[in-house]
């Protein structure tokens, strides 16, 4: 009896056993809906806000993680100025004055915000109130509050290197459909890029002399994509108030900067201004099979002087790597801005359809100000998240900047 006593011990102890390792708890599939039921989510995809239903609102969303890791951009300057200044002389006794008193900046953050429909309608007439904004986590106090009536500045910086000569009018075309939707108060300047950067016209209102500027890009070798967003962000857009955006006409492609990817999108980090890139595929052009959407297939060779060879540059032989890098170069910039790339067809409709979406949704952006409740370290990356009291809108805006 003893024996069939334990043996049925063991028995049950294994069949114990087996029960608890198949009752292990399983993390729920996104999108499913809670045991509990209290929370209503819409799962999504990358850019796209979460609508949080049964509360009344609508949250933006992590905009697609950027492809580099950031830097301390500040901390490495400051190292190198202090490598470079000269020793500061001891012999007196330091005396306090006004200068001497440390002064903290805090700075307003300012950040553009676009709210739409599911349907793609944007969301006129919103007030101060219908906002919250969020920095980690924590409730701001709104600081400022432009309304979608506000006139915005934008660049126009347009690729005029070897491998976009094929799309000349269909550029050219583009840029006008953009510059036609602009009101009185809206200032816009062009500056066109091949291995250099060349400002065609400062900021503007003037739809014909921006159309007159336009129509005289004259395309060259090289590209110096890097080079003139640097210049479009710290030179010229740094020192613009309110509302502003970058229009970026490329295929992503570089060969001549001497800026780097790594250091323009910081700098896209640290800036206040949208990037709106319009991508243009020159890959099937570049190999010679393309038709350059201007009548017959094109190839190099029919190109007078050679693509890229005029002063040497860029090759019409770019590589998939290199236009893949391109891609996510662009999409790095508009994720890092709150902004969105376009890619329209190969084709002027769809080109002119993407400037001019762009304008319209510059023309009903919001703009939201405050100044962060705590401070941070220098290079530390704050995440932003905008809340409307409304439910089922799009949100997009940028969701982080960089402590300076």
């Amino acid at each position: 009896m003893k024996k069939i006593f334990w043996f049925l011990l063991v028995i049950l102890g294994l069949a114990s056993l087996t029960f608890a390792q198949s009752g292990r708890r399983i993390k729920p599939i996104p999108g499913t809906a809670s045991p509990t039921g209290t929370q209503k989510e819409i799962v999504t995809t990358e850019a796209t806000p979460i609508v949080t239903e049964e509360a009344g609102y609508s949250e933006s969303a992590p905009n697609a993680p950027i492809s580099i890791s950031l830097r301390n951009r500040k901390s490495e300057k400051d190292k190198k100025n202090k490598e470079k200044a000269p020793p500061v002389a001891t012999s007196a006794p330091p005396t306090q004055s006004d200068d001497d008193v440390v002064k903290i900046d805090t700075s307003l953050i300012s950040i553009p915000v676009t709210i739409a429909t599911r349907n793609g309608n944007y969301v006129p007439s919103l007030s101060k109130t219908n906002f919250q904004i969020f920095e980690d986590g924590k409730e701001q106090e709104l600081a400022y509050f432009g309304t979608t009536d506000k006139p915005f500045t934008a660049i126009l910086l347009l690729d005029v290197s070897g491998s976009t000569s094929l799309k000349i009018e269909q550029i050219q075309d583009g840029a006008i459909t953009f510059v036609k939707q602009l009101l009185p108060q809206d200032k816009v300047m062009v500056i066109s890029f091949d291995s250099g950067v060349h400002t065609l016209l400062e900021y503007s209102s003037d739809q014909t002399a921006l159309e007159t500027a336009i129509r005289k890009i004259r395309f060259g070798g090289g590209t110096s994509l890097y080079d003139a967003v640097d210049v479009s962000l710290t030179r010229h857009l740094s020192k613009i108030e309110g509302k502003k955006a970058l229009v970026l006409f490329t295929d992503g492609v570089d060969t001549t900067s001497r800026r780097s990817y790594q250091s323009t999108v910081e700098e896209a980090v640290e800036s206040e201004a949208v990037i709106f890139p319009i991508y243009l595929n020159t890959y099937l052009d570049s190999i010679g099979i393309g038709g350059g959407g201007n009548g017959p297939m094109t190839s190099p060779s029919a190109i007078p002087g050679g693509i890229g060879g005029i002063g040497g540059g860029q090759s019409m032989g770019a590589n998939r790597e290199q236009y893949a890098l391109g891609r996510r170069y662009l999409q790095d910039l508009a994720s890092a801005t709150g902004g969105r790339i376009y890619r329209p067809e190969n084709n002027s409709r769809s080109l002119n359809t993407a400037f001019e979406a762009i304008a319209e949704e510059l023309r009903s952006q919001y703009e939201v100000g405050y100044y962060p409740n705590a401070e941070g370290q220098s290079g530390q990356v704050k995440r932003i998240k905008i809340r409307i009291n409304r439910p089922n809108l799009v949100i997009r805006s940028r969701d982080s900047y960089v402590v300076k």
